[in-house]
């Protein structure tokens, strides 16, 4: 029964293996619900600084930030804040949104223009290394929970060049967190900002009166802070989403292999039954061959 032995150790490994992709469905579903939690607990504060930038915007409109510069050209230079995770096993979910950032990074090098990235997160670091582009900086090992001060050195980077005027363009790339079973990629315009843009994401009064402000040292400091909080607070909305995601996806992914693993189990068994009762069938015709030829 050597067959047999063998066909028994499969099962055994594929039972193992069935525990550990059980545990980490459970740990990951864990996990997603404090993921969960963050992103929503994230959204608020997005919202109010989002609304104060807008209102801002149309309080002091004789001053304006460089941040809030106008595209004087198409194409150019763009640079991308790519966001994934550090660990795998999450089904497809970095696959998606690194296929659509190398259509992107296509379609700008096509149109005559430099691509320059910063990475968050292990995975997406690993393929723009792989893929050539340059990586300006990067953030990795960012563990379950988003830390906003591991996270402002490799954005301060990015944010430097475009005042500087070495990049066009800054695009922000994640995973959208939608619910359990559905995570979208993005890819944002974060830089230049616009103001349509500031208050379609802002909860701003619906009153009909303009803001008045009065500045401390003087409007170019206050405005320019305040809009590189608010990009710091879309990075980190960002992150927070990713990581939601990330456990969901894992979760599902743990979920499916675990559903194989049984899959495979019973098939196995199925075929350990057959091959043990033929080789009992096999036993017998031979004891009786031999007790008819006596």
């Amino acid at each position: 029964m050597a067959v047999g032995k063998e066909i028994r150790g499969k099962i055994k490994s594929v039972e193992n293996t069935r525990k550990i992709t059980k545990a980490m469905e459970m740990v990951a579903a864990s996990k997603m619900r404090k993921a969960q939690d963050r992103m929503r607990a994230a959204r608020p504060y997005a919202e109010r600084i989002a609304g104060i930038t807008a209102n801002l915007a149309k309080a002091n409109p004789e001053y304006r930030s460089p941040y809030m510069r106008e595209i004087t050209k198409a194409g150019g230079n763009v640079g991308f804040i790519v966001i994934t995770t550090d660990k795998g096993l999450c089904g497809g979910m970095n696959t998606n949104i690194l296929r659509a950032l190398t259509l992107k990074m296509r379609d700008v090098q096509a149109a005559g223009g430099k691509v320059s990235a910063v990475a968050i997160g292990n995975k997406g670091f690993g393929f723009l290394n792989r893929s050539g582009a340059q990586v300006v900086s990067h953030a990795t090992h960012l563990g379950d929970a988003p830390q906003l001060d591991k996270l402002i050195g490799p954005v301060k980077v990015m944010l430097e060049q475009f005042i500087e005027g070495k990049l066009d363009a800054v695009h922000l790339c994640y995973t959208r967190f939608i619910n359990t079973m559905k995570q979208e990629p993005m890819i944002v315009p974060l830089l230049p900002l616009s103001s349509e843009g500031i208050q379609s994401g802002a909860s701003t009064d619906k009153g009909g009166y303009a803001w008045d402000y009065i500045y401390e040292p003087d409007a170019s400091v206050v405005i320019d802070e305040l809009l590189k909080r608010y990009i710091e607070a879309l990075v980190y909305q960002g992150v927070a989403e990713n990581m939601a995601s990330e456990q969901a996806a894992r979760m599902v992914a743990m979920k499916a292999a675990t559903d194989n693993a049984g899959n495979l189990i019973g098939e196995l068994k199925l075929i350990y039954n057959k091959t043990r009762q033929a080789a009992i069938t096999k036993e017998l015709s031979e004891i009786v061959s031999g007790a008819a030829a006596v």
